[in-house]
């Protein structure tokens, strides 16, 4: 194994070459996501008055840095937030993220918390950046969510005395193969985090055998699969039935929701809606890709099948009656969408690796469908699927049958919504574990 101070010492060669390859393509992300320049000051330590304050008006007895990246590690430190504040009053947090997108989900979350949550954007792990930032915000913790364990950053906290958590921590097989190959150099970093809290049992070998002591490691289930705090609001499903209506969409139509698609999907899912209306003449499409500024070229690509869609972020537009498909341009609101469809389709699972996240579906008990390539997700599909809460299809030729069985046979769909529901029991209490185990506390 090799020293702490070499793996940071390779890993600091290494950062600024990956910063310069990486920062074009980060500014055109920024500006399609409606990043704003000087948003890039918060990413160096630099805060403006307002967020300073903001900051300093947090109660100071115990503090939390929580870190997350994007939309979906935000939903997750949303949850576990939410369940924080509840059980301790006196607890203040700062929740940091790196997207835009992922932003804009956490302001709204802090304008709900007014002087015990604040927003910012994440810093650079450059080194320095993470002590300076560290020493502003004189959290008692620092929680990483999920995945984001960065060197410098953790290596600060750690010099200052904070204790580091990785919540929900996942880590696939894939994951696990590719970081055995470097486990020299990554071990030193993963032991400084003082507690790994796991989503699935196998987790536990899994972050061992990276050098994490087992004592250090707990079980605690997936928050983001938790049924307890996922409910949506009815008042923001009957804001989005109003949506659906006004677009030209009737709430009783049958819809078939393509969620969190990615490049080339659209155009898939779109012809394979085109042959379903042939059979079921009043169905419908709603598309949430999974980055909204493709907008643009989802429209063009469905403009070539022959599609004129209505777009969410437009409230003049409207659908065309004899093929109505709505595209939702908008984040943060896919867990509503999906109550208010008949089924779902997951995004990434045909046509690129990985996949994407059916647990919301599941838990508005709705039945899920998704195609061969949903690595990142493993464990949670092997249950569904065992419980009978989803369908695995081959191709867009099986996508088709399947969902034609599902539209006509309204018994079979009601099903497999109820068994994916139940399904996710199994993490129920996953948040309040984790928050437990972050405040200290015994959980059984």
């Amino acid at each position: 194994m090799a020293s702490k101070a070499l793996s940071l010492t390779l890993y600091n060669l290494v950062l600024p070459i990956g910063l310069v390859f990486m920062l074009p393509g980060a500014i055109i992300k920024m500006r399609r996501r409606n990043g704003r320049w000087r948003d890039l000051a918060q990413r160096i330590g630099c805060f403006d008055d307002a967020t300073t304050k903001a900051i300093n008006a947090l109660p100071q007895r115990e503090r939390l840095w929580v870190h997350a990246v994007s939309v979906g590690e935000v939903n997750v430190a949303k949850k576990l937030i939410t369940c924080l504040l509840k059980t301790r009053p006196d607890l203040g947090i700062v929740l940091s993220t790196t997207t835009p997108t992922g932003h804009a989900i956490a302001a709204e979350l802090a304008a709900q918390h007014t002087g015990r949550l604040v927003a910012i954007f994440s810093p650079v792990d450059l080194p320095g950046v993470g002590r300076l930032m560290l020493e502003r915000i004189q959290p008692t913790q620092l929680v990483l969510v999920e995945a984001e364990v960065w060197p410098n950053l953790t290596n600060a906290a750690e010099r200052l005395g904070i204790p580091v958590s990785l919540v929900n921590a996942r880590l696939s097989p894939r994951s696990e193969r590719r970081y055995r190959k470097f486990r020299p150099l990554i071990e030193p970093v993963f032991r400084m985090l003082k507690q790994v809290l796991v989503q699935e049992e196998g987790d536990i070998t899994r972050w061992e055998g990276l050098g994490v002591d087992r004592e250090r490691i707990h079980l605690t289930g997936s928050i983001k699969y938790d049924p307890e705090g996922a409910i949506v609001p009815a008042a923001k499903i009957d804001e989005l039935r109003s949506v659906l209506t006004q677009t030209g969409i009737s709430p009783s139509q049958p819809t078939l929701l393509a969620a969190s698609t990615h490049a080339g999907e659209e155009i898939e899912f779109a012809c394979v809606f085109q042959r379903l209306r042939e059979k079921i003449r009043e169905l419908a499409l709603l598309i949430v890709p999974r980055h909204v500024e493709r907008r643009a070229e989802i429209v063009s690509a469905l403009n070539t099948t022959g599609l004129a869609p209505a777009l969410r972020s437009d409230p003049a537009s409207r659908v065309d009656a004899s093929a109505p498909v709505f595209v939702i341009d908008t984040t943060g609101e896919l867990a509503a969408w999906q109550h208010l469809s008949t089924l779902v389709v997951v995004g990434k699972s045909f046509l690129a690796e990985g996949g994407q996240n059916p647990a919301e579906a599941a838990l508005a008990e709705k039945p899920v469908l998704f195609g061969p390539h949903m690595e990142n997700f493993t464990p949670l599909v092997d249950l569904l699927l065992k419980k009978n809460g989803a369908q695995q299809v081959a191709d867009f030729t099986e996508l088709e049958s399947a969902c034609l069985t599902l539209l006509q046979d309204t018994e079979k769909a009601a099903r497999m919504g109820q068994s994916g529901h139940t399904a996710l029991q199994v993490h129920e209490g996953a948040t309040v574990r984790t928050a437990f185990h972050l405040l200290g506390q015994n959980q059984a």
